[in-house]
């Protein structure tokens, strides 16, 4: 009889692709920001006031995740960690932003994820910010927000925007800081 697989939860903005608003937030205000001058989660934040309403506008002009790059090594590693885990992967679709824009997040990362890793189930595909109702044994997130409740194994992946959570913060709700999927997978298929 064949073991049952641990379901392994991923996060996706920021843990398998890149900042979908870094990217918007340089077309629109026509810069170059680079993600480490980021330390808050919220990039959208750096938009003035009296242009927030046009940017959303603009977000949607076309496909926000069209050409986003992967982070280095996602693909492979979800490939080699799906041969030992049941991995499903667990997205917020609310801009918190711009919450009425929500919808059309759906889509687009739908597409995303089947385009760029067909190997993944779409039926496991979870959109709801409410991941701490999930059940798993192991989650992947760079939002420490994300990492509480019965999960055995909590993983906080290394963003811009966790950077100053400290390793006390950590222990006490039993997370471990990874830097990349590299680290990951020499944990998690030791």
């Amino acid at each position: 009889m064949e073991e049952q697989k641990k379901i392994l939860l991923v996060d996706f903005d920021d843990t398998i692709c890149q900042s979908v608003f870094l990217k918007k937030v340089n077309e629109f205000l026509g810069t170059n920001y680079k993600i480490e001058e980021f330390k808050e989660y919220l990039i959208d934040n750096i938009i003035p006031e009296e242009r927030r309403k046009e940017f959303f506008a603009s977000f949607f002009e076309s496909d926000p995740y069209e050409k986003l790059p992967l982070i280095d090594g996602a693909k492979e590693s979800l490939k080699k960690l799906s041969k030992k885990y049941d991995i499903y992967i667990c997205s917020s679709c609310v801009m918190l932003n711009s919450p009425k824009n929500s919808a059309k997040l759906f889509s687009s990362k739908y597409e995303y994820l089947i385009k760029n890793l067909p190997f993944l189930d779409p039926k496991k595909f979870i959109f709801t910010s409410a991941k701490h109702l999930v059940k798993a044994d192991v989650i992947i997130d760079d939002y420490f927000s994300n990492l509480k409740g019965d999960i055995k194994q909590k993983f906080l992946f290394d963003s811009y925007h966790n950077k100053e959570k400290t390793e006390e913060e950590l222990k006490e709700r039993g997370v471990v800081r990874v830097k990349d999927w590299q680290e990951i997978c020499d944990i998690l298929l030791k």
